[in-house]
């Protein structure tokens, strides 16, 4: 079971990403500060959801969060700084972007970079214990699909429709018969399709 919150002596925000993984497309991140009481029975970790699922959720986050933002840190500044710095930006500049300041923040995974002067605490599988956590890897990887229907019918032989820049077998020969898009992160190395997909399941 999800929890509401891990602290309650401030304004708690959770932070998560969409897009780490990919060869194509921005780095998408959203923080979401919930009312303390916050419950939904589906909200879990983004990747545990279906699409339809994901949207409804975020209809839901949207109308009941005391705030929340969507910050994207595009292909070429992820070249630039890296991926991980790039995640780190992107929820910096989510957090930039709440209406509410948070006291407190919670972020996925086990890394990140102090935000101002605003304690954190990295939640390792966050997405799966802790409400605003779910909620922010809802947004983040909802708004980041968003982006990639967006561009795909630009260039359609990658199959961002189905496969959101994740490295799929189809994308992957796609990238090597017809080389990179403006869109393409050219520092990531795009390997043999028939090796396996390690990223299948954050489509």
């Amino acid at each position: 079971m999800l929890l509401s919150f891990y602290q309650q002596e401030f304004i708690e925000a959770g932070c998560d990403e969409a897009g780490r993984g990919c060869l194509a497309g921005p780095v998408f991140a959203a923080a979401v500060i919930l009312p303390p009481t916050f419950h939904h029975e589906l909200l879990t970790d983004s990747k545990q959801l279906n699409a339809a699922q994901r949207y409804a959720l975020r209809t839901v986050i949207e109308t009941e969060a005391v705030a929340f933002a969507v910050a994207m840190v595009d292909n070429h500044e992820i070249d630039r700084i890296n991926i991980l710095n790039a995640s780190f930006l992107a929820m910096h500049k989510a957090l930039d972007m709440l209406t509410v300041r948070p006291g407190y923040i919670l972020v996925d995974g086990n890394r990140f970079k102090k935000y101002a002067n605003v304690p954190h605490s990295c939640i390792i599988k966050g997405d799966g214990k802790y409400f605003s956590i779910a909620a922010a890897s809802v947004l983040a990887k909802t708004y980041r699909d968003d982006f990639m229907h967006n561009i795909a019918g630009q260039y359609p032989h990658y199959d961002w429709l189905n496969n959101k820049g994740y490295p799929t077998v189809k994308h992957r020969t796609a990238v090597i018969e017809h080389g990179f898009s403006p869109f393409h992160r050219k520092t990531f190395r795009v390997t043999d399709p028939q090796l396996e997909i390690l990223f299948e399941d954050e489509l």
